[in-house]
């Protein structure tokens, strides 16, 4: 028994927490607690990948590893994203846009909607790898998956045309529906773009991960997924997004 912080005279019987009786008698928990003792490099493994994503779960993406001893190896959890192609006409692939047929609204609140889940402290979400093709974010409510598909069909097909990605293109619709609300307003402007956004694929992505960047609430489009107390410009002010990510 272990001997009292104070009086070494003293035995003190051990205190199990529920978390060591879970490990000991919870089924599914015992397999594992026996699978790491008869395996040491196995624990060793696991125990090893828990750590470092612990300790590196909010640095986010690869691009941001310093070091030699960085691991090369694509972990999910980090969002993976495969670089973007730079060498497509931006110009043809905006006349394609704005002679689609889609609406100023639906250009830019696909391309919203697409961009809004970028969080600042961990980088992850946003415009780039165009996961809002993807589950889970293709059935979110506040994404109106039927107008999200309709988008969608449009701008992957102009993707396939001009050798852009699918994240580009969204972008660049959202860029193409302000430029033309702006001018029906009378007033010419032109949104800077930068290529290179890439599409990540389902295998890709971790559906239970992502279901946390969901939003609840949008001031911008002034909707709520559910009655709060506040309205949604309320509670929009924790949020610093960019325009597209």
């Amino acid at each position: 028994m272990p001997v009292d912080v104070e009086d070494a005279s003293i035995r003190l019987k051990p205190i199990m927490t529920d978390a060591d009786m879970a490990m000991r008698y919870d089924p599914e928990y015992r397999k594992i607690s026996e699978r790491f003792h008869k395996d040491p490099a196995y624990f060793s493994e696991v125990f090893a990948r828990a750590w470092f994503k612990l300790t590196h779960r909010d640095m986010g993406p690869k691009t941001r590893y310093i070091g030699p001893d960085a691991p090369k190896e694509e972990l999910i959890w980090q969002d993976p994203v495969p670089a973007g192609p730079t060498d497509y006409d931006v110009a043809v692939v905006k006349t394609k846009i704005a002679d689609s047929g889609l609406s100023d609204s639906e250009m830019i609140a696909t391309a919203w909607d697409s961009a809004r889940t970028f969080r600042g402290s961990d980088k992850r979400g946003g415009a780039n790898g165009a996961r809002i093709r993807l589950a889970p974010q293709k059935d979110w409510e506040g994404n109106e998956p039927a107008r999200l598909a309709k988008v969608l069909i449009v701008l992957e097909g102009i993707a396939a045309e001009t050798g852009a990605s699918v994240a580009d293109v969204i972008v660049l619709a959202g860029s193409v529906g302000v430029e033309q609300a702006a001018k029906a307003a009378g007033v010419n402007i032109t949104v800077p773009f930068s290529p290179g956004r890439g599409d990540a694929s389902q295998e890709m992505t971790d559906v239970e991960s992502i279901n946390v960047l969901e939003p609840v609430h949008d001031g911008y489009r002034n909707w709520l997924k559910k009655d709060y107390i506040v309205s949604a410009e309320e509670l929009m002010l924790d949020r610093k997004p960019s325009l597209w990510g």
